[in-house]
């Protein structure tokens, strides 16, 4: 495939923006460049943070929204009409019954600006899609769309070559972990220990990054075999880890105890959050195969060997 237009593999999600600097106004410019590979493309929105969204949720709307309607406009005009969207679990809001299955309803009870621009991205797409099927021959279309709605993804490559190296302070969890973990950081704060799961805090399905990486292959092997359609899949592990869990696992990972303190609840955080991927099993071959261990052993891996990141 090729990958030089948009969205090509990267480190945490294996997946990274080229126009990273300001994702919307570079894939307007690169309308005037050459055509991209009617390959499937895969899309990951840019802006991916929970927290940080429900402070700068006009940053989320225009680089995750804007973006993506740039790149569809630009897919359908050079005839690349299969695409792989990494969705997300939290346009599922807030779910009493779990797991969480395909059918569950979206949209309602959202907590956050990233979460809804992902429930808007996902609609947008069924829309574009049904947009073409408008003809007579309903049939005519030959879009083919993958929605992946996966869950908190950890780990680093198994070489420890490539990992998540976030600018700043991180926003997501298990990143943060890590620092504290190297001696960058000097305490994790767990956002409230109030929540109704076994320990208090937040319960969430956390899958391996290679595993994910594999996800999204195995999609775009499927949408080959496919004339059109959308289809939605949901990437997990089918089990749910509490925040005090994944500090533990970590850990043991690295080998020392990590530093942690309660503190309140974050703003746009749900109690527990975890797949069904039994769908994603029958109809793409695909489940996680890595589990805690090897997650938080090979983000050890990468952050010990880069205790600052990537550095110039």
């Amino acid at each position: 495939m090729n990958h030089n237009y948009f969205v090509a593999f990267n480190v945490i999600h294996l997946f990274v923006i080229l126009f990273k600097h300001h994702p919307y106004q570079n894939l307007k410019r690169a309308s005037s460049s050459s055509p991209p590979s009617r390959d499937a493309k895969t899309k990951k929105t840019k802006q991916q943070a929970v927290g940080e969204s429900a402070r700068m949720p006009l940053k989320y709307y225009e680089n995750n929204l804007g973006g993506t309607f740039v790149l569809l406009r630009l897919l359908d005009e050079f005839d690349c009409h299969s695409i792989c969207f990494s969705s997300s679990a939290t346009v599922y809001g807030s779910v009493e019954i779990m797991p969480i299955t395909e059918n569950v309803p979206v949209g309602a009870g959202i907590t956050n600006a990233y979460g809804r621009t992902k429930y808007m991205l996902e609609e947008v797409l069924r829309d574009f899609y049904n947009s073409k099927t408008l003809d007579e021959d309903k049939t005519k279309t030959d879009w083919t769309v993958a929605i992946l709605r996966y869950f908190n993804p950890v780990g680093a490559h198994i070489s420890g070559e490539i990992g998540e190296n976030p600018n700043g302070i991180p926003n997501n969890l298990m990143p943060y972990v890590s620092q504290v973990a190297v001696g960058r950081r000097e305490f994790l704060t767990v956002f409230g220990n109030d929540y109704d799961t076994p320990d208090g805090t937040g319960v969430r399905d956390y899958i391996h990054v290679m595993d994910l990486a594999q996800g999204h292959l195995d999609a775009i092997a499927y949408l080959d075999k496919k004339d059109r359609g959308v289809f939605t899949f949901n990437l997990g592990t089918g089990v749910g880890y509490s925040v005090l869990d994944m500090v533990k696992a970590m850990a043991k990972a690295c080998g020392h105890e990590i530093k942690y303190k309660i503190g309140p609840r974050r703003v746009g955080d749900i109690a527990t959050c975890y797949a069904d991927p039994a769908f994603a099993r029958t109809e793409l071959g695909w489940e996680a195969k890595l589990g805690l261990d090897e997650m938080c052993r090979d983000l050890w891996t990468w952050q010990s060997k880069n205790p600052n990141g990537f550095e110039d």
